[in-house]
């Protein structure tokens, strides 16, 4: 009967070795198919299933000029992954009773256009109206200036609306840097202090920066740009200008802590959690498919929890499917190569994988 026993456990460990192996050779064709220049920019790839990576692999060149591999702790700009952070920070002082998630922008800006019709809720799910400040052509007057929040609001808030608050779904950058400026307000603190205290230090994520070009960070991955000629260094801009949109960096194995302290609840109670991982409406009845920070979308027929990033030199995508506790993360240090639709059929493979029969 032992040898029985022990022969079964054999087996089912081998059986399992097996399974990996193959899970792994299939994710490093896909990956491959896209990253396929060695010696150039690379990536970094993440999957964990509840909880716990099960493949973290980096290809391709953390640094060209120094000629240096990227590995799986190398540090990436988010972009837009940026927005997470901030959506779940405005959750944080909601639930702390310091501002409500109806609030008018008025409140916080007095001087800010219709600001009594423009409330978080619209800032947040991107259906605000008013003008993204990424498309003004001025914004290149900006883009390597040290800019203070209010500064930042200054820019763009005259401009006039696309459309009335809630009338439509139109993702939105303005939104989240005032959404950055009433964190700062609010709390007393700066953005970056609030996030790198109350969500970096809480969680554990010791390599994850609000973004700076001066601070030396340990294995920094630098961002490049493709040219018909070759690839050259990213364009320098200055991280006061995405702020709270878009100016976090972190690591594959820090997104993952981020990804875990959402699930067990450590940053904020599931009653306000939830908030950020559903569906809302229009003013007209009609529903889309963006919680407070996250898309919500499905594959497969399993609904995700999904967002991007695209800043110069760098591209980011997360993938989260709850009713598997499957994470995908990737990222990419140059902003030729995007990670998106890579990112979602590798979340794909997962979930075929490892979905619970």
């Amino acid at each position: 009967m032992k040898k029985i026993i022990t022969l079964a456990i054999v087996f089912l460990i081998l059986f399992k070795q097996g399974y990996a192996q193959n899970f792994e050779s299939a994710v490093d064709s896909l990956i491959l198919n896209v990253f396929n220049d060695k010696n150039g920019p690379g990536g970094v790839f993440l999957v964990a299933k509840d909880g716990k990576p099960v493949y973290q692999k980096a290809f391709g060149k953390a640094n060209l000029e120094l000629d240096v591999d990227l590995n799986p702790e190398y540090v990436f700009q988010l972009g837009s992954m940026t927005k997470q952070f901030t959506a779940i920070a405005i959750l944080m002082l909601a639930e702390s009773n310091k501002l409500e998630l109806q609030d008018p922008v008025s409140k916080y800006i007095a001087d800010y256009p219709s600001g009594e019709k423009l409330t978080l809720h619209h800032l947040l799910t991107h259906t605000s109206g008013i003008k993204d400040f990424t498309k003004m052509k001025s914004i290149s007057d900006i883009a390597q200036k040290e800019m203070s929040p209010k500064m930042l609001v200054d820019f763009f808030k005259n401009e006039p609306s696309d459309f009335a608050p809630g009338e439509k779904f139109e993702y939105n950058n303005s939104g989240y840097v005032i959404l950055g400026h009433i964190i700062e307000l609010v709390s007393g603190e700066t953005f970056e202090d609030f996030i790198e205290k109350r969500i970096f230090e809480k969680v554990g994520m010791t390599q994850s920066f609000y973004a700076t070009d001066r601070q030396l960070i340990k294995k920094r991955a630098f961002g490049y740009h493709k040219k018909t000629y070759g690839y050259v260094n990213k364009t320098i801009i200055s991280y006061s200008v995405p702020f709270s949109s878009g100016s976090l960096m972190s690591t594959s194995t820090d997104m993952l802590k981020w990804q875990n302290a959402l699930n067990r609840n450590e940053l904020l109670d599931s009653a306000y959690s939830i908030k950020a991982f559903r569906t809302y409406k229009l003013n007209n009845g009609e529903e889309f498919t963006y919680g407070y920070g996250w898309h919500i979308k499905e594959i497969k027929g399993a609904p995700t929890r999904e967002h991007g990033g695209s800043i110069f030199g760098f591209k980011s995508m997360g993938v989260y499917i709850p009713g598997e506790d499957i994470y995908v993360i990737g990222f990419s240090n140059c902003d030729c190569n995007s990670p998106t639709q890579l990112t979602r059929d590798i979340a794909e493979l997962a979930l075929e994988t490892y979905k619970r029969k």
